[in-house]
C-alpha cells in the first residue's frame, strides 16, 4: 500500500461526504414535513418547502461526487495493490529453486496469482468502500435515533449481540471452508493444465471420455464444497432481514402506540424508522464484509505462504564472480551425495561420488533409468544444492560463485525440451540477448538445425505456438541445444537431449562439439552407447554410485555393467 495512502484517504473522504449527505436527508424531509402541517401561510411554505428541495438536491448532487470519488480512487488503488502483489508472487516464484518448485503444484500456484490475488483486490476496494461508510452511518444513525427516542432506540442494543454472535459462528465455521474450497479450485486447474499439456496423447488413446469425467468429478467437488461455503454465508442474509423487519414493526408499533398518547410526532416515527433501518442495514454491511474477510483471509494465508517460503539457494555473501580469463571449465566433484528430501531424511538419490573433468573434455554419462543422471548434473548449476561433499568450478564451491556468473558459465540442455511461445529466432536469443544474425545462424549450424529452419514458412522468423507443438521432438531438440551453445558456455550439460534425433544427425552434433566447442567442457548423458562412446571420459552410473570411469574401449574390457549396456544395444540392433 506504499504510496497509495493517499488515495485511500480520498476513498474515505468521498464515503463520509456520501454518508453525511445520505443521514442529512431524511431530516431534512421531517423539517419539511413538520413546516407543510403547521405553517398558517402558504406563500411563506411553498418558498421554504423550495429552498429546502433545492439544498437537498445540492446534497444529493455532493454526495454522489464524494460516491463516484470513492468509486475511482479505491479501484485504482485496489488494482494497483493486486499489480504489486501479482508482480511480488512472480518475482519469488522466479527465485524459487528446483526443490521449492517441488512443494508447490503448478496448478497451486497458478490459483495462487489468479484467483486469490483477485480475492484480497476485491477485499481490498470494499474496504475503502465501506469500512468507512458503515460504521460511520451506523454510529451517526444510532445517536440520532437515540436523540429522537431513546426508548424504542434501546432495541438496538438488544439486537447487536445477537447479531454479533451469528456473524461469528459463521467466521468460525465458514473459514476452513474456504480454505478447502481454494484447494478444490487448485485442483479443477491441475485437471485443465494436465489435459491441456497432454491433449495429443488424450486424443491418441481415445480417453476424452475419462479425461470428461475427471473434469466433472473435480469440478463437481468444488461446486460441493463452494455450496457449503455459500449456503453458511447466505444463511446470514435472511436472518439479518428477519431481525430488522422485526425491529421495523416494533418501532412503527410502539411510535404509533407513543404519537396516540403525544409523546411523539407522526414525522418523527418516519425519521426514526429511516435512522434505525440505516443502523441495522450498516450492520448488514459489516457483517458482509466479515464473510469476505474470512475468505480473503484463506486466501491471504495461501499468498503469504509463497511469500514466505525460504528459497534454499540464495546468493552467498561476498559471492565469488569470475573474471574472464578466470573461466576455465573444469568440473570437481568431491565425494557428494545427494537426497531430495530438504530435511535430509530418505535414502541419498547420489552417494560418494568423485571425479574431474578437465577443461574441453567431452564426458559421457550411462546408466539405467532412475540411477541418478540427471540429479549428478543438476548440481554443477546449482539446481539442487549437495547433501554432503562439494562440487567446484575451476577449484571453487559452486556455492560461493555468484548465481548468475556461475550460470552464464553454464549451457543446459534438459530432458524435457522446453521452448517458448515466440519466433524461432526470439528462442534461439534465450541464450544470448544482444546475439547477431550471425551468431544465431552459426548456433543452429552448429546443432544441426539450420537446414530444417530454412525449411519452415518463415525462416528464423517462424512463430512458435505453445511451446512449438508446431515442430517434432528432435526438431525442438535441435533447438535447445542450439540455444545452449549460443551463449558460449565454459560448461555445457547435454541431459539425454538428442534422444529424438537420428543417428546420423546426433553424430554431425557431436563432431561439432569436437570442433567449434573444443574449449568447452561437454557432459553427455545418454542412452545410447554411440553418443559418448567417443568421449574422453565415460562414467558408468549405478543406483546412485559411479561403478566405472574411463573410455569406451576401457570400460568394454573392465566394466560388466559398461559391457552388458554395450551387448544389450547390440542384440537390439542386430534383431
Amino acid at each position: 500500500m506504499k504510496g497509495l495512502w493517499g488515495l485511500a484517504l480520498i476513498s474515505a473522504s468521498g464515503m463520509i461526504i456520501e454518508a453525511i449527505c445520505e443521514l442529512a436527508l431524511p431530516s431534512l424531509a421531517n423539517t419539511v414535513y413538520e413546516t407543510v402541517r403547521t405553517s398558517a401561510s402558504p406563500e411563506s411554505t411553498r418558498s421554504f418547502v423550495i429552498k429546502i428541495g433545492i439544498f437537498m438536491f445540492f446534497l444529493a448532487v455532493l454526495g454522489l461526487a464524494g460516491g463516484l470519488a470513492t468509486m475511482k480512487s479505491s479501484s485504482v488503488v485496489s488494482q494497483k495493490f493486486s499489480y504489486r502483489l501479482r508482480k511480488d508472487l512472480f518475482a519469488k516464484i522466479n527465485d524459487f529453486s528446483f526443490r521449492n518448485i517441488d512443494h508447490y503444484s503448478t496448478a497451486s500456484l497458478t490459483t495462487r496469482m489468479t484467483n486469490d490475488v483477485t480475492m484480497l483486490q476485491n477485499t481490498v476496494m470494499m474496504c475503502l468502500r465501506m469500512l468507512v461508510r458503515a460504521p460511520a452511518l451506523l454510529i451517526v444513525s444510532a445517536v440520532f435515533a437515540f436523540s429522537i427516542n431513546w426508548r424504542l432506540s434501546l432495541i438496538l442494543v438488544i439486537m447487536l449481540p445477537i447479531i454479533l454472535i451469528i456473524v461469528l459462528l459463521i467466521l468460525k465455521f465458514g473459514f476452513p471452508m474456504f480454505q478447502k474450497m481454494q484447494k478444490k479450485i487448485d485442483n479443477v486447474n491441475r485437471v485443465v493444465q494436465e489435459n491441456l499439456i497432454g491433449i495429443r496423447v488424450v486424443k491418441a488413446f481415445v480417453r476424452e471420455d475419462r479425461e470428461k469425467e475427471k473434469f466433472r468429478n473435480a469440478s463437481d467437488d468444488l461446486a460441493r464444497q463452494g455450496s457449503k461455503a455459500a449456503g453458511l454465508v447466505v444463511t446470514i442474509m435472511p436472518i439479518l432481514m428477519l431481525m430488522m423487519n422485526v425491529v421495523i414493526v416494533y418501532i412503527y408499533y410502539n411510535g404509533a402506540m407513543d404519537a396516540a398518547d403525544g409523546l411523539m410526532d407522526v414525522g418523527e416515527i418516519s425519521v426514526l424508522a429511516s435512522y434505525i433501518m440505516q443502523v441495522l442495514m450498516n450492520i448488514m454491511m459489516v457483517s458482509m464484509f466479515f464473510l469476505q474477510l474470512t475468505r480473503a483471509k484463506a486466501c491471504g494465508d495461501r499468498v503469504v505462504e509463497v511469500l514466505d517460503t525460504k528459497i534454499d539457494i540464495t546468493n552467498p555473501e561476498n559471492a565469488y564472480i569470475p573474471s574472464p580469463d578466470e573461466r576455465k571449465g573444469k568440473v570437481e566433484f568431491k565425494n557428494v551425495s545427494f537426497k531430495y528430501s530438504p530435511e535430509g531424511t530418505g535414502d541419498n538419490i547420489l552417494e560418494n561420488i568423485s571425479f574431474t573433468a578437465q577443461p574441453g573434455e567431452i564426458i559421457g554419462i550411462v546408466g539405467g533409468t532412475g540411477c541418478g543422471k540427471s540429479s549428478l548434473v543438476n548440481l554443477i548449476p546449482r539446481l539442487y544444492d549437495v547433501t554432503e561433499g562439494e562440487v567446484l568450478i575451476d577449484g571453487v564451491d559452486v556455492r560461493k560463485y555468484d548465481l548468475t556468473a556461475l550460470r552464464d558459465m553454464v549451457g543446459v540442455v534438459l530432458q524435457k525440451n522446453v521452448l517458448f511461445t515466440g519466433t524461432i529466432r526470439e528462442n534461439i536469443r534465450w541464450g544470448k540477448s544482444d546475439a547477431t544474425d550471425e551468431e544465431v545462424i552459426a548456433a543452429c549450424k552448429c546443432a544441426q538445425a539450420d537446414d530444417f529452419i530454412r525449411s519452415q514458412p518463415d525462416g528464423y522468423d517462424t512463430f512458435l505456438a505453445q511451446g512449438g507443438l508446431n515442430l517434432s521432438g528432435g526438431q525442438k531438440q535441435r533447438l535447445c541445444i542450439a540455444r545452449a551453445i549460443i551463449k558460449h558456455p565454459k560448461i555445457l550439460i547435454l541431459d539425454d537431449s538428442t534422444s529424438a534425433v537420428d543417428t546420423a544427425t546426433e553424430a554431425k552434433i557431436r563432431e561439432s562439439f569436437y570442433g567449434d566447442l573444443k574449449d568447452t567442457t561437454v557432459f553427455i548423458i545418454a542412452q545410447r552407447i554411440s553418443s559418448v562412446q567417443d568421449a574422453d571420459k565415460i562414467l558408468v552410473v549405478d543406483d546412485g554410485l559411479i561403478k566405472g570411469i574411463g573410455t569406451h574401449q576401457e570400460l568394454l574390457a573392465e566394466n560388466e555393467i559398461y559391457q552388458e549396456i554395450c551387448n544389450t544395444q547390440k542384440k537390439g540392433v542386430l534383431e
